[in-house]
C-alpha cells in the first residue's frame, strides 16, 4: 500500500528546494501558529454543526492552492453532497511540526469537535527530528483529544532518505506503533498514490496539486465516511 521507493525519489529530488523555505520543510517554527479566531455568531445564524478538525501542516493547509481546493475543503464538499451535517475545519499551518501542533491543540479543539484528522510529522521527518519526541507529541495530541471524546484518525508520513535507512524505517513505523498502542483509526500514508507521481504534484515535487489533493481527500474519505456512519448509527 505504501509507495516508499517513489517517495524516496521524490524527496531526494525536492529536498534542496524544500529546505530553502518551501513550506513543508520550512525550518522556522511559526511565530504564532494560531489562526485568527472565528467571528462571533449572530443569534440569527443556524445552529453550529459538529466539527471535523484537520490538524496538519502545509499538506493540510493547501500550500500553493486556493483554500477551496485544500483537502479539508474537498472533504466538506463530499459531506455536503452526501447529506452529512458536519463542518470541516482546516487547522493546517505551513511548516508546522508535531510539537507545534501539540502547542495549538487547545485552539483546534474549540467547539463541538467530534473527529480529529491528525496529519502531522512530515516536517519532523524533513528536519531529521527525534522520532521518539514525535511519537510523544502525537500520543499527547491523541490522548488530549480522547479526553474530550474526540475520535482521532492518524495519518502516517514518510521521511526522506538522506538521514539513512534506519531513521526512515523508525519514522515510518512510529505512526503505526502510536496508532496500535492508542487504538486509533490509521491511514498508513497520507500521500498514498500521490507521492512520486509528477502529474499529481506541484513543481516542487512535494506538495500535491489540485488533482493530487483530490486523491488525498479520497484516501481520507475511505476511513472518514464509515466512521461517520458508525457514529450516526450509535446516536
Amino acid at each position: 500500500m505504501r509507495r516508499i521507493v517513489p517517495l524516496a525519489a521524490l524527496v531526494a529530488a525536492g529536498l534542496l528546494t524544500a529546505a530553502c523555505g518551501a513550506d513543508v520543510a520550512d525550518r522556522r517554527e511559526p511565530a504564532d501558529a494560531r489562526p485568527r479566531p472565528a467571528p462571533a455568531l449572530d443569534p440569527a445564524d443556524p445552529p453550529a454543526r459538529p466539527r471535523i478538525v484537520a490538524l496538519g501542516d502545509s499538506l493540510t493547509a493547501g500550500y500553493g492552492l486556493l483554500e477551496s481546493r485544500a483537502y479539508p475543503a474537498l472533504l466538506q464538499e463530499r459531506l455536503d453532497a452526501e447529506g452529512y451535517e458536519f463542518e470541516v475545519v482546516n487547522a493546517g499551518v505551513s511548516g508546522d511540526t508535531s510539537a507545534g501542533g501539540l502547542r495549538r491543540l487547545d485552539w483546534a479543539l474549540e467547539g463541538d469537535v467530534r473527529v480529529l484528522i491528525l496529519a502531522l510529522g512530515a516536517n519532523d521527518g524533513l528536519r531529521g527530528l527525534s522520532v521518539e519526541e514525535m511519537k510523544a507529541n502525537l500520543t499527547a495530541i491523541i490522548r488530549r483529544a480522547r479526553a474530550r471524546d474526540v475520535v482521532v484518525i492518524l495519518a502516517g508520513m514518510e521521511a526522506p532518505p538522506n538521514y539513512g535507512a534506519e531513521y526512515a524505517t523508525a519514522f515510518r513505523e512510529a505512526f503505526r506503533e502510536v496508532a496500535q498502542r492508542e487504538r486509533v483509526l490509521f491511514l498508513p500514508f497520507l500521500l498514498d498514490k500521490v507521492a512520486g507521481e509528477s502529474g499529481l504534484n506541484q513543481g516542487d515535487g512535494i506538495h500535491p496539486n489540485e488533482q493530487g489533493t483530490g486523491v488525498v481527500a479520497g484516501t481520507i474519505w475511505t476511513v472518514l465516511r464509515p466512521l461517520l456512519d458508525q457514529m450516526a448509527a450509535a446516536s
